[in-house]
């Protein structure tokens, strides 16, 4: 709505046709942003009230405000999201629903979901806006559930609020009702931004009785960063008065509907409904050919089969609440060697229990048993192996770990000249072979501009065909110097012919005809070479490294041979002899 107000308001501005504006062009929304960038019709960019200053000045009068959104609203049909909520109203299992938008899409699917229900199963929700807000105060005084509450109105409603002016207050029934709730259950807050300062107001009275929001107060955003300073405050304010608060980070409603079916038990017929909605998925499951073929194998994978890994971890407990970025920043400041994973008030770790302990004091740890690890269930399982997978890999060998949100890799380290001389020739001998199978030096700096490189791979931890496998990808490693630092830094275009996000990739060129020249026999070569050097001792890998009794540490065994692949069917080609 803000794109398509800004638009409006340039083309009156400038005297331009609406036909003539692609909100969707690139090119137009920057040129539409640089023109408010440098007038003073609206907020900044991303300001709580640019919304309700675009949508003011382009409508001014309510009756037109209300026509606008009842013509967008007839194109609306509900989202997985949204049956995924109806489904849970229809079976009982939320009671109240409070919300800033004026569509009926919740309860259109609520609706739908009550007509797959026998006649004695179906629970209708009471829909109240701010002109019919005795509604909502009579749900609450009976309990009266489920109810849907519309903080700013219904679309049909006489009385909506948009404009600056109008969010400046709340109704006071519709305020009591959203007080008087705060102060008996918790709250999840889902795709809110925080920008109405009448109903920051309201959470922040909660605040001031007794017992605010005794089941927690969570806030659901894309990310934690991004959240407004009035959200920030507030919930800093009721993690000090001791309410439960987290923030969630989660892309999209769909994507955290689509999570919490997951756990939701509903009744057959509405979870049948709900899923009748879901995208078709990208990948499906398809009949493999049994029909005898040649035995050798034609494909190899750059991929070696996990045949144990950690089935649990130490579990330990925090008197106050931390992201997985802040425990490991603290780990990082005491130098404390250990990989965890926060869930809430619990971390998964592995590692020393008292280095960890003492590094972690300011937080409240304390142990707490043991924590069983299902990374095909649970993600921050899977993150917590990923994890100790490729530090266990680096660990003795001379190979960098780098752990990155888009995926973890090791890299040859460089030699320096302060290693020791012993040092220097064991680890020259251990990549004696993978120098030989690439057939060039594995770390220097690119001609003509200087920058060093490492050979390296991408690594995964990828569950395929009920087994662990960790596979393994070469690439070339280039250390370029950032735009605003020009001396220190590293560049994220570690992939051939990536591309970098400051606007390309000086060394690309250079990286592709490196690579272009490597046919099936050097990459056969550097496959063997590079599972050669992460198997080669036939011992297990350890991601710590720790003494019996002193904590639990993450052991893989990893099968000293990549994975094989043969044709499903036979053709002449298989029979040559080369």
């Amino acid at each position: 709505m803000i794109r398509d107000f800004k638009a409006q308001i340039f083309c009156r501005e400038t005297n331009l046709s609406r036909r003539e504006i692609d909100t969707v062009d690139p090119i137009w929304i920057e040129r539409i942003d640089a023109y408010f960038r440098q007038s003073a019709i609206l907020p900044p960019n991303g300001d709580p009230t640019e919304y309700a200053a675009a949508f003011e000045a382009v409508y001014p009068q309510s009756r037109h405000r209300r026509q606008y959104l009842e013509d967008a609203i007839a194109k609306g049909t509900p989202c997985f999201g949204h049956k995924v909520l109806a489904g849970l109203i229809a079976a009982g299992m939320v009671d109240c629903v409070f919300t800033t938008n004026f569509d009926p899409l919740v309860e259109d699917a609520t609706v739908t979901a009550n007509a797959r229900l026998p006649v004695a199963d179906k629970i209708r929700p009471t829909v109240a806006a701010i002109d019919s807000a005795d509604r909502a105060m009579r749900c609450l005084n009976e309990s009266d559930w489920p109810l849907i509450a519309k903080l700013h109105g219904d679309y049909q409603s006489i009385a909506i609020k948009n404009t600056g002016s109008e969010l400046e207050a709340q109704d006071e029934r519709m305020r009591h009702v959203l007080i008087e709730a705060g102060k008996r259950y918790g709250m999840l807050f889902v795709g809110y931004s925080g920008r109405d300062a009448s109903i920051m107001e309201v959470l922040n009275t909660v605040l001031d009785g007794p017992s605010p929001f005794p089941n927690g107060l969570y806030w659901v955003a894309s990310s934690a960063t991004g959240v407004l300073p009035a959200v920030t405050a507030l919930l800093s304010r009721a993690q000090g008065l001791g309410v439960d608060v987290a923030i969630v980070e989660c892309a999209t409603f769909d994507e955290l509907a689509a999570d919490i079916i997951k756990m939701a038990d509903l009744p057959s017929p509405l979870y049948d409904w709900v899923m009748e909605g879901r995208p078709s998925p990208r990948l499906v499951p398809v009949h493999i050919p049994t029909i005898e073929a040649r035995m050798f194998p034609v494909l190899r994978y750059s991929a070696l089969l996990i045949e144990t890994m950690p089935s649990t971890a130490r579990r330990m407990t925090l008197t106050s609440t931390a992201s997985s970025a802040e425990v490991r920043a603290l780990l990082k400041e005491k130098k404390c060697r250990a990989t965890i994973a926060a869930i809430g008030r619990e971390l998964a770790v592995f590692g020393n229990d008292q280095e960890v302990l003492t590094a972690l004091s300011a937080l409240g740890v304390s142990l707490a048993g043991e924590i069983t690890l299902d990374p095909a269930k649970d993600s921050w399982a899977l993150g917590l192996l990923y994890d100790a997978l490729v530090r266990a890999l680096a660990r003795r060998r001379p190979l960098i770990p780098r752990l990155k949100r888009s995926g973890h890799s090791l890299d040859i380290a460089s030699p320096r000249d302060s290693d020791d001389p012993d040092r220097t020739r064991c680890d020259e001998q251990t990549l004696r072979k993978l120098r030989e199978a690439y057939g060039s030096p594995l770390t220097g700096k690119v001609p003509k501009l200087g920058f060093p490189f490492q050979e390296g791979i991408t690594v995964k931890l990828e569950h395929v065909d009920n087994r662990w496998w960790c596979g393994f990808e070469p690439y070339t490693f280039v250390e370029t110097p950032r735009a605003d630092a020009p001396e220190a830094g590293t560049s994220d275009s570690n992939r051939i012919g990536a591309r970098s996000e400051r606007g390309g990739d000086p060394a690309g060129d250079w990286r592709r005809e490196r690579w272009a020249q490597r046919y099936n026999k050097n990459w056969a070569a550097i496959i063997n070479a590079w599972s050669q050097l992460l198997t080669g001792s036939r011992e297990p890998v350890r991601a710590v490294g720790l003494q019996d009794g002193t904590g639990i540490d993450a052991v893989f065994e990893l099968s000293s041979y990549t994975g094989w692949s043969r044709a499903g069917h036979h053709h002449a080609y298989f029979d040559r002899s080369r």
